[in-house]
């Protein structure tokens, strides 16, 4: 009888017993073991540098990528909690927060051993996130354990109390460590004479600042702009030049970098730098990016640049010159949107544009293929035109340099890639270059260039077909204002169908007649 009764006593353990133990186990981990396990090397070394040291395996690069990384896991998780808090998905909620919990000791554990400097108050920020953490885990254990509506609905608010301290707690913390991770690059910066060290500093300085616009303003806040623009003015260090301006351009799409930049006099540095014809082609393309970024028309804190209009000529001469040598698409790239972007910043760089004979030198440019090489560059080549095609003497200009020929063929732009940034592109060349042609042919010279070069019917296709523009109504109102101008200097171009549906009407009967067009109607 013991012999058969052994498989059946066997069979209710395993029902009974160790599936509930290993359905638990999922939930009950240790966290304390976790995140030990997940912190010690395997080795069989005894002695004392075998001690885990992430700095000495790994960049401080690469140290701040991992915590990042994990600070990145942990808000998806927190995420995760609400979500399935907010559909009383207890056990979820509760295997989630041992989740939480083991990847906020894993980080911390992970932080303290590349940084041997941790201040009292980043020490108490821990503790605080990790007795939070354990109180939210006790929580949600009782939350599974009661299957009471009424209890688990008086029990969800605390819940949801809970996890938003967790989440203030955490991002407390973060904010801390970065700063603190900030503050030691930037020592390193200003006190090192080490090309080699401050090189390292600054490429990690440069990985920090593409993590979001947050992470550039602790950056700016903590004195970085004024760092960096010191290295600019040391010839020691000219070799990390380039490195050194793209950081701040990065830095400056905020607006406490501005700020800075505008309190260190950075505008008169940039065009010292612009200016210096020893520096390399590299640095001044750097230094065209910072312009670029701080005179962006999306931002806007542009104001307070006062100190811009005083060098406004000499920088814009300094980038038109870096157009007209640049030995690559990207530095033209670089150079042009600078100087497009200064042409919405102030209507006398227009002026100065034309003095320095800017439109012959561009139109010239989109005929180097070396140079003009994608819808990005054409798209700042057109802005720059579109901009200055409010001054009279650009007509003439324009109609020199075969620039009509070129708004036309622009007409026609269309991505290769499908990329959506790309494509974006090419609806900003067909419509620029629209707006262009509507501005110009004010002057009956241009515009009889424009008939003659066929761009009527082109105007016509754009604004009939939805496919030939993307499906954009911003390429078709332009192109409506393009083809009403042009229809008024040459009224014999147009059909009479053309005629009574795209330019009798008013713009914005004209403009829903096209946008509910199907293509068969074509």
């Amino acid at each position: 009888l013991p012999s058969l009764s052994l498989p059946s006593s066997m069979h209710l353990i395993q029902v009974d017993s160790v599936q509930r133990w290993m359905e638990d186990l999922k939930l009950m981990t240790d966290c304390e073991c976790m995140y030990i396990l997940q912190s010690k090397p395997i080795s069989i070394e005894k002695d004392e540098q075998n001690e885990l040291i992430l700095s000495s395996q790994y960049s401080a690069c690469d140290n701040l990528q991992l915590l990042l990384k994990r600070a990145w896991i942990i808000s998806t998780e927190l995420t995760r909690i609400a979500q399935k808090l907010e559909k009383n998905r207890w056990q979820r909620v509760h295997s989630l927060t041992v989740r939480v919990n083991c990847h906020v000791r894993s980080m911390i554990n992970e932080y303290n051993t590349f940084t041997r400097n941790s201040s009292e108050e980043m020490h108490q920020f821990e503790k605080l996130l990790i007795d939070k953490c354990l109180e939210f885990i006790a929580f949600t254990e009782r939350c599974i354990q009661t299957e009471d509506e009424q209890i688990l609905k008086s029990m969800k608010s605390c819940v949801n109390e809970t996890l938003t301290t967790v989440a203030q707690h955490f991002g407390q913390l973060i904010e801390l460590v970065l700063t603190h991770e900030a503050q030691n690059l930037l020592r390193q910066i200003e006190l090192s004479d080490s090309v080699c060290i401050t090189e390292s500093a600054i490429s990690s300085l440069f990985s920090l600042t593409q993590e979001g616009a947050h992470l550039c303003r602790i950056i700016a806040k903590e004195g970085g702009v004024v760092a960096l623009f010191k290295i600019c003015r040391q010839d020691s260090f000219r070799c990390l030049y380039p490195q050194t301006l793209r950081t701040l351009a990065s830095i400056c799409c905020v607006e406490e970098g501005m700020h800075q930049l505008e309190k260190v006099d950075g505008i008169l540095c940039l065009a010292d730098i612009l200016t210096d014809n020893t520096h390399s082609e590299a640095t001044h393309a750097e230094a065209a990016a910072v312009i670029a970024q701080i005179t962006s028309p999306h931002l806007t804190f542009t104001q307070h640049l006062s100190s811009f209009l005083e060098n406004m000529e000499e920088i814009v001469t300094a980038l038109v010159k870096l157009c007209q040598e640049a030995s690559s698409g990207e530095v033209f790239l670089l150079a042009s949107a600078a100087l497009a972007n200064i042409t919405f910043f102030d209507t006398m760089s227009c002026e100065i544009l034309l003095q320095l004979n800017a439109m012959k030198i561009l139109l010239a440019a989109c005929s180097d293929k070396h140079r003009v090489n994608t819808p990005y560059s054409r798209d700042q080549v057109v802005t720059i035109l579109a901009n200055m095609s409010v001054l009279d003497q650009c007509a003439s200009e324009i109609i020199q340099g075969n620039g009509v020929e070129l708004l036309m063929e622009m007409l026609f732009e269309r991505s290769s890639s499908g990329n959506s940034a790309e494509v974006a592109a090419c609806e900003r060349v067909q419509q620029k270059s629209a707006v262009t042609l509507a501005r110009l042919s004010r002057d009956p010279e241009v515009a009889d260039a424009a008939v003659k070069l066929s761009c009527i019917p082109r105007l016509i296709k754009l604004c009939r077909s939805p496919t030939e523009r993307n499906n954009s109504d911003s390429v078709l109102v332009a192109c409506l204002a393009a083809l009403r101008r042009l229809a008024v200097m040459s009224p014999d171009g147009l059909e009479d169908l053309d005629f009574q549906q795209l330019v009798k009407p008013r713009l914005v009967d004209s403009f829903l007649l096209c946008t509910n067009m199907e293509e068969s109607f074509v």
